[in-house]
């Protein structure tokens, strides 16, 4: 809240931020002078921190959301056919995913096997690795790649996808949009194991996120039209 206090502007008593086209590797907007985008809603504070963002008189704050917009893109890329069916017939897609994991019905999925396979959903997007996911959900890193190797073993066009991505990386040093956008990934011949991996997982998410992008700023473009 200093910051946002300190950007007060003494012309309209109000915060204006710049949001930037292409701040971002895969072109989402980013929020600079202050930052906006990462504004908390979780807690409490942040709550009433959302409170202070009211419209002018005359006008109306309104929100549009794509719902699970990268889990349905990744879907289409790698065309994984059970998510898409799953999305197409408005099913819990971290439910199906939890009863492709652990072999059970899906009525009969706890909130905790949801809970897991949300984080393996969303996290794969990201090149989640055993590691992370077990300090995600706080399990051994032997049972957290258990999980993500079931994940791959229900959805084998995933391991698919990210395999050529690294391939077309390590051909042409970028990655494109599903709209053919270019996004160049640096490092992916680094000699720094750790560059290299991050790259490839940069590699591995940037078509996805940045489709997203894509869409939302046709989105945005055709609504103020």
């Amino acid at each position: 809240t200093e910051s946002l206090i300190k950007n007060i502007s003494n012309r309209t008593n109000r915060i204006h931020t710049t949001f930037q086209m292409a701040g971002a590797q895969t072109g989402r907007f980013s929020s600079t002078d202050p930052n906006l985008q990462n504004i908390p809603i979780k807690s409490n504070n942040g709550k009433e921190i959302r409170k202070a963002f009211i419209s002018e008189e005359g006008y109306e704050l309104v929100c549009f959301d794509y719902s699970q917009i990268e889990l349905r893109l990744l879907s289409e890329i790698a065309n994984i056919k059970a998510l898409k069916n799953a999305f197409f017939n408005g099913l819990d897609i971290h439910k199906l995913t939890a009863s492709q994991i652990f072999n059970t019905p899906i009525d009969n999925i706890t909130e905790d096997q949801r809970r897991n396979s949300k984080a393996i959903n969303f996290g794969i997007i990201y090149g989640l690795s055993a590691f992370g996911l077990a300090k995600q959900l706080g399990i051994s890193r032997t049972e957290a790649k258990n999980y993500i190797d079931s994940y791959h073993a229900q959805y084998p066009g995933i391991q698919k996808y990210m395999d050529e991505m690294q391939y077309f990386l390590s051909k042409n040093g970028f990655v494109e949009t599903l709209f053919g956008r270019r996004i160049n990934i640096a490092g992916y011949q680094d000699k720094n194991t750790m560059v290299r991996n991050y790259a490839i997982r940069q590699a591995i998410n940037a078509p996805i996120q940045g489709t997203a992008a894509d869409i939302i700023k046709r989105a945005m473009i055709k609504y103020s039209l």
